[in-house]
């Protein structure tokens, strides 16, 4: 007892005691109590397996949306092992079609190195922006992973056609608030969504009072289209309204940017009704004598890679239909 309290006396023991016992609290604390959890690690951080899978879903997106920005990002994101889960994925790619995988090893093995980008000059002003590409990239991926298993699950294993992928896409937006902004909720909200392969695209939505009274129709639908050949590109939709007590339906026309600037397209579908020129947030309103319909462009995307003008034809849109009562 009384070497104890002779050790007590000495400031250096006293310290390397509490440290060693704060070192042992804390290990039992950060490793049984509350051990760390890691978040959003780094593809290259991840077990080889699901490296693998995290390449997967790149190939399966760049197929998908054919965006060579995005696909270098994601292989850059996965070095050094990118090339070796490539070979891996090549020797056994199980539901992903040889052509796919081809297409995106083309895109990214002819992306620049890390050394050639440095050599450049522009490595440390791209490195954040490159960062937060990865983050915003991995959250897409997830959600087009998901929808991807989902379609396929839903339609018995098959590779969902493209209305099917479109029904998902519309499920998985989420519709706009309104009475959360102050404004009064709609009598009808409705979401639909284009996807390129989808030639019948023609979606229409019964409008019908709080109390179950039919009061008219609005939908969607394909307007335009440019060029030959299948899948039809679509360069202009028609939205519309339909009042059981008005004589006419509205119409309003949602152009591509190269259909709204080529005179002779804009003025051969102002026909049918007010070109508008299709952006993401664009809004469109159409009243008729006791309906209002506000159509907004939640997302969009331009085809690429055919022989056609760039920005002419779509390769998905999502559109919300919201109606209210007209004001009298």
């Amino acid at each position: 007892m009384d070497t104890i309290r002779e050790y007590s006396n000495k400031p250096i023991v006293v310290g390397v005691a509490g440290l060693i016992v704060g070192v042992i609290l804390g290990v039992i604390y950060g490793w049984v109590i509350n051990p760390v959890e890691w978040t959003n690690a780094a593809a290259r951080d991840l077990r080889p397996d699901l490296q693998e899978e995290w390449l997967r879903m790149s190939i399966d997106s760049y197929e998908l949306y054919r965006d060579p920005v995005q696909a270098q990002a994601n292989w850059a994101e996965l070095q050094p092992a990118a090339d070796e889960t490539l070979e891996a994925i090549k020797l056994n790619p199980g539901s992903q079609s040889p052509q796919a995988i081809a297409d995106f090893e083309a895109v990214v093995v002819a992306a620049p190195t890390p050394e050639e980008a440095e050599e450049g000059g522009g490595l440390g002003t791209l490195l954040p922006i490159m960062c937060l590409v990865v983050v915003l990239l991995a959250a897409a991926l997830g959600g087009v992973y998901y929808l991807r298993q989902r379609s396929v699950s839903a339609s018995g294993g098959r590779p969902a056609t493209a209305a099917e992928q479109a029904q998902y896409a519309s499920q998985e937006v989420e519709r706009t608030d309104y009475a959360a902004i102050g404004e009064e909720a709609p009598i009808g909200q409705f979401m639909t969504t284009y996807m390129l392969g989808d030639d019948l695209f023609d979606d229409s939505f019964s409008i019908d009072s709080p109390s179950g009274e039919f009061l008219g129709e609005c939908g969607v639908g394909i307007s335009e289209t440019i060029g030959v050949g299948d899948p039809k590109r679509v360069t202009a939709f028609e939205v519309w309204l339909f009042d059981k007590n008005d004589i006419q339906t509205v119409t309003k026309v949602l152009m591509s940017q190269h259909a709204y600037l080529d005179e002779d397209i804009r003025q051969r579908l102002a026909a049918k009704g007010e070109p508008v020129l299709a952006e993401p947030g664009t809004q469109v309103e159409l009243t008729t004598a006791t309906l209002r319909l506000v159509a907004r462009v939640v997302d969009m995307a331009y085809g690429e890679g055919d022989p056609l003008p760039d920005e002419s034809h779509f390769e998905r849109i999502t559109l919300e239909l919201a109606v209210w009562p007209a004001e009298m």
